[in-house]
């Protein structure tokens, strides 16, 4: 069926007193021939409603709305299912932002009414890829501590599938080996029993989930929906079995202690009597805490909260702290003479907390202050022997204890403490060698970007790794900003302390986001639709491969690892993983990707529909790639503030900046445009963007632009990139008026008019 396409153009919210609609709807007509073009009062008040109507009565199967942002919800299918729709933003985009009834407003809103018509004239209508119909709803959950447990339950209790492996011989983990945990109840005063038994076998007698201890996973193929996971036992032997299919999966593989490194003069492993914060809970669970060298009970504990420099830090968290605090009580129930010492140099006790660090800062057997360990010495009988300075009480001080008790960080189990260890040690060797002038060796400072992985955990099938990338920290890469549960792999989300460090209650509620997650994702991957943040896309990329060279550009670059290769080195799509960011559309140089709703083709022809003004009438014309998750809602929210910058501009929304793909900007250079801005989110180790690395591919990709025009023969300063996050509203004015005088210092693009 030919398509048909109708234009509609509102005349609310001001934009019928700051536009001559009739001569935007003169421009649909005589240029594009559109059957229908009216103009509504209002996209209320029946507005819409007389577009369903030509819809049915006219057969329009696209639909162009030219009225107010994108971002202004209208419902998923507001028009019908199976009708496209163009948004053009005449509100925010023009008349908001720009001098009502002027001729470089018209011509801005002109403009913006081509390049709606003509991307919709280039969509086609989307369907779910093949696969959606055969999508399995399992979720499993990967660690039998309380993160993962919760997870497991509580996605049983919505009524789904769960298996539940651990890799030890019982449920529990961490919590199951405590006597007692801090309390997580009102008042927060006293311990209280962890009750971790009790939820061990609400797990385990729950129909919905199936337990499998002394478990690991062997390999996982495939992708949400679609995951293979074969699993084997402990000891490393395959089983015997098909493999499973599961739909998506809650990584809680939590903790593991960061062993404290260099500690010589604090004397561990060289004092039987200097422990970790661990042994300590293995002491006190056995009854009375005995001192380690000869059995004699403990009167006396010291407690060190070790910090080290800051990346050590990271590691630690608050939960050291509480620990210590708890730990000190168990001290303290041994007998009504026996004493705790607690020396720290960050000490924190957040929210409620606070409450139950008053109430042991009060109890009279406790000394707590701030203060730097000067040495650890053994006296003849055993005991040990603190010196303390730059204390609270502004002098050195010296205690006699029976145990000197030292707090372990929490490092991801999914890391390796050893190449923690070696990171946090080339960190510091950069520190020094840039502080003392010199520069750090290249072997060193390549070592101190990132700690190496440990031992893989998923074991996944996947060209970029066998388990989820990380953070500088080892941590899995999940977006602190946007949404912390979802990890670089679509379908696989982390929770508990295998993310962060944190408690036990943190931890419970960290299971529940994540089992809403995986739940999320297996119901939108079963309706053919995209999870966060292109939540319900149902577009997806397609592949030209007749055309490919095999460059592995995309394979490379894709954030989310949708793309595995075979042995010529030929993309392999997993539809299922795609979060539809269009970075593959932006690295390939032969431009075989596309989406039905979103290609090199369609912007390009965008582009080309912009009416370029010859040099004479001296109107320049800048061309803005944004992004839609962060530079799009910026200039939507400096529009509502009626902050007005150069008419002279047209703003293309892109899904990531990292979909750019150098064909725009010469499609637009060599078109007459005399500028162009990128605007993507900010990048860096503080990164905001959505698809994680496309601001940063973007200027990974300046080098190509640059290349491009010196081909064109065109100045550097004609091509700008600039980091915009949502809230920079007040800055975009300022963006493109400095670019325009550039752009008026540099002079208009040679090119125009040929």
């Amino acid at each position: 069926m030919a398509d048909k396409i109708g234009v509609y153009i509102c005349a609310g919210c001001g934009i019928g007193e700051a536009l001559d609609l009739e001569a935007l709807s003169k421009a649909a007509e005589s240029e594009y021939k559109v059957p229908v073009c009216k103009t509504i009062a209002s996209c209320q008040n029946g507005g819409l409603d007389l577009i369903r109507q030509d819809v049915q009565t006219e057969g329009l199967n696209k639909v162009v709305l030219a009225a107010c942002s994108s971002r202004q919800s209208f419902g998923a299918d507001p028009f019908g299912s199976g009708v496209i729709v163009e948004r053009v933003n005449l509100r925010e985009g023009v008349v908001w932002c720009q001098k009502p009834n002027d001729e470089d407003t018209q011509m801005m809103a002109t403009d913006y009414l081509r390049m709606g018509i003509v991307k919709a004239q280039k969509s086609q209508p989307l369907s779910p890829f093949a696969e959606s119909a055969q999508i399995d709803k399992t979720i499993l959950v990967v660690g039998g501590g309380v993160t993962g447990m919760t997870a497991a339950f509580e996605a049983a209790e919505t009524g789904y599938s769960v298996i539940l492996i651990e890799k030890e011989a019982e449920l529990g983990g961490w919590m199951a080996k405590w006597p007692k945990v801090v309390p997580t109840r009102p008042p927060f005063l006293e311990l209280e029993d962890s009750n971790i038994s009790h939820l061990i076998q609400k797990v385990k007698n729950h129909p919905k989930i199936v337990v499998r201890v002394s478990t690991e996973i062997d390999k996982i193929l495939g992708g949400p929906g679609l995951f293979d996971v074969s699993l084997k036992s402990k000891n490393g032997a395959p089983f015997d079995e098909t493999p499973i299919r599961i739909g998506a999966i809650v990584q809680a593989t939590g903790w593991k202690p960061l062993e404290p490194d260099g500690l010589e003069n604090w004397g561990y492993k060289k004092y039987a009597n200097v422990i970790t914060n661990v042994r300590m809970e293995e002491l006190a669970r056995a009854g009375k805490i005995l001192r380690p060298s000869d059995g004699k009970e403990v009167r006396k504990a010291a407690f060190i909260q070790y910090e080290g420099n800051k990346d050590e830090f990271s590691y630690s968290s608050s939960v050291t702290s509480l620990v210590c605090l708890k730990q000190a009580l168990y001290v303290r129930r041994q007998s009504s003479n026996a004493k705790a010492f607690i020396f720290y140099d960050h000490f924190r006790t957040p929210g409620q907390y606070e409450d139950f660090y008053k109430r042991t800062q009060q109890d009279p057997g406790i000394f707590l202050t701030k203060g730097a360990i000067q040495s650890v010495l053994e006296n003849a009988d055993g005991s040990l022997r603190l010196n303390v300075r730059n204390t609270m009480l502004g002098e050195q001080i010296r205690v006699d204890v029976d145990i000197v008790v030292l707090a372990l960080g929490m490092a991801p189990v999914s890391a390796d403490g050893e190449a923690i260890r070696a990171w946090i040690d080339a960190q510091a060797a950069v520190k020094k060698a840039l502080d003392e002038g010199n520069k750090p060796q290249p072997d060193i400072l390549a070592l101190s970007e990132k700690p190496k992985p440990g031992e893989p955990i998923l074991n996944l099938a996947y060209r970029q790794g066998p388990d989820l990338p990380a953070l500088e920290y080892g941590y899995p890469d999940s977006h602190f900003i946007c949404f912390p549960y979802e990890t670089r792999r679509t379908g696989v989300y982390a929770a508990g302390c295998v993310r962060s460090p944190m408690d036990a209650p943190s931890c419970r509620e960290d299971a529940e986001g994540a089992a809403l997650k995986a739940i999320q994702c297996v119901e939108m991957t079963s309706r053919g639709e995209a999870v966060h943040p292109r939540s319900g896309d149902r577009s997806y990329p397609e592949f030209f491969l007749q055309r490919c060279t095999q460059c592995k550009r995309c394979t490379e670059e894709c954030p989310f690892g949708v793309l595995n290769e075979d042995v010529k080195g030929t993309p392999l799509p997993n539809a299922t993983r795609c979060r539809r960011c269009g970075i593959c559309m932006g690295a390939c140089p032969e431009r075989i990707v596309s989406f039905k709703d979103y290609s090199v083709d369609m912007v390009a022809s965008m582009i080309k529909a912009v009416e370029i003004p010859d040099e004479f009438e001296e109107k320049p014309r800048v061309l803005i790639l944004a992004c839609e998750n962060d530079a799009i809602p910026a200039f939507d929210m400096a529009a509502q503030k009626r902050l007005t910058y150069s008419p002279h501009v047209r703003v293309i929304p892109l899904r990531c900046l990292g979909s750019t793909n150098i064909v725009w900007v010469a499609d637009a250079l060599s078109r007459g445009f005399d500028g162009i801005i990128l605007m993507g989110c900010k990048f860096g180790k503080d990164y905001q963007c959505h698809f994680i690395r496309g601001s940063e591919l973007a200027d990974r990709r300046g080098v190509n632009v640059k290349e491009k025009l010196t081909q064109l023969a065109l100045e550097n300063e004609r091509v700008e990139l600039h980091q915009v996050e949502i809230s920079d509203c007040e800055k975009i004015p300022v963006i493109v008026n400095r670019f325009m005088e550039t752009i008026e210092e540099v002079g208009l693009n040679p090119f125009k008019g040929m």
